[in-house]
């Protein structure tokens, strides 16, 4: 049975429990807004001409549910013998795995190229193992994936897929200063990798803006400096900021993430009289995917069906260099019991084309994406939203509400 606790502070007891315990032994077994500092605001009073987002329920398509893998020391990416193979790990980035997708390919690949291997395998096909296989080819090796389920069924597809590199990433004080400096790396080799699939067909890799919606004047704070990273920290996402525990490594950042404008009161079409405007990076699962596993096919690429119950079988395999990207899998394949899964809803309404932007309000974003009007509501918690539950069912009413609140949202909207 799934478990679930109801508070933050049930939620940080979990955190703590599971490292002077060294993992939660009870739990079986993907979307948050994170991201750089933004630079000082801009007060501007030009109001952008939006259309207006078609929220309601009966335009709900689907509903899908992910499992953040977390592991409070940070992403495992060390390396360990099973017999005479090598397996590099990469698994457990938290809400950052479609960010850090590209980096973190380039660390593990980097060391399994210090073996020379000619042929590698890759366990897992979610984004972090296609990414790291194709990585692996354009390094010019044979390159097989084994996994349970292709790309388009993985829990990968169920998160947000926006650019938020260090959301739930770490907690700072098992991570430490040197993963910031790892971190970093990555972030910035990711954000570089994504930029080559900028205007492409069908738009894998895009930018949109996001509006912050509020009743209330921003604070100084939030208008003249950004939400430290985490929960709320890229100010494209709105979220409102979160003391917590969590690592925050977004001002390594700062010099290539965008900064945020506020409006004037009563110069947008929202009926909001408060709105702050920032743009962010996010991905379309559909043409995103199959870009990537065009490639990886047409570069002889294989897949084989496969799923392992225990480490000992991958020292089975014919290739001797294994990465391994078994997402939260791993905490039953690999026995990693320091992994937390993070739970996180999303609802999917019909694609409107004419929309091309991002709110935040209330507690509920919404994104148009080329896969749909994408709705996921939040219920306060900040970064411990999610923590330690393990439940993969969708809540309908859950996103019903959420929608209402998008719905309200554009009551009063005013066009062109």
């Amino acid at each position: 049975m799934p478990m679930s606790f109801d508070s933050p502070f049930d939620r940080r007891r979990l955190l703590g429990h599971s490292l002077a315990a060294g993992g939660l032994v009870s739990l079986s077994g993907c979307v948050s807004g994170a991201g750089g500092p933004a630079m000082a605001s801009r007060i501007i009073g030009a109001a952008p001409s939006l259309a207006p987002m078609r929220a309601s329920v009966d335009r709900i398509t689907d509903i899908k549910v992910c499992l953040r893998p977390f592991r409070p020391q940070g992403p495992r990416l060390d390396t360990e013998m099973l017999g005479d193979t090598l397996v590099i790990h990469n698994y457990g980035h938290g809400g950052s795995g479609w960010s850090l997708s590209w980096g973190s390919a380039e660390v593990a690949v980097g060391k399994a190229a210090a073996a020379l291997p000619d042929r590698l395998a890759v366990v897992g096909c979610g984004i972090i193992g296609l990414t790291s296989a194709v990585m692996a080819q354009r390094a010019g090796m044979q390159v097989t994936i084994y996994t349970k389920e292709v790309f388009s069924r993985t829990r990968s597809v169920r998160a947000n897929g926006s650019w938020t590199p260090d959301s739930r990433i770490a907690l700072t004080a098992p991570a430490g200063e040197a993963f910031g400096a790892l971190w970093e790396r990555m972030a910035r080799f990711s954000w570089k990798s994504f930029r080559s699939y900028l205007g492409l067909p069908g738009n894998p890799v895009d930018f949109a803006d996001n509006y912050r919606l509020s009743d209330e004047p921003f604070t100084a704070r939030e208008e003249e400096e950004a939400p430290p990273p985490g929960k709320g920290s890229y100010a494209s996402t709105g979220m409102p900021q979160d003391s917590s525990e969590f690592a925050s490594y977004g001002e390594r950042i700062a010099d290539i993430t965008p900064g945020h404008e506020v409006f004037a009161s009563g110069s947008t079409p929202f009926a909001a009289p408060y709105v702050r405007r920032s743009s962010n990076m996010f991905f379309n699962f559909s043409t995103y995917g199959h870009y990537l596993m065009q490639e990886f096919l047409e570069n002889g690429g294989k897949i084989e069906i496969r799923e392992f119950h225990e480490p000992g079988e991958l020292a089975q395999l014919k290739e001797k260099v294994v990465i391994n990207c078994p997402g939260y899998a791993a905490r039953d394949l690999w026995r990693d019991s320091k992994l937390i899964p993070v739970r996180g809803q999303t609802a999917w309404l019909i694609p409107q084309a004419e929309v091309h932007y991002g709110i935040y309000t209330n507690n509920v974003s919404a994104l148009s994406k080329a896969d749909g009007l994408m709705i996921q509501g939040f219920n306060g918690l900040g970064d411990m939203e999610g923590v330690g539950d393990s439940s993969e069912l969708p809540d309908r009413a859950e996103s019903e509400a959420a929608v209402e609140v998008i719905r309200k949202a554009f009551m009063g909207f005013k066009f062109g």
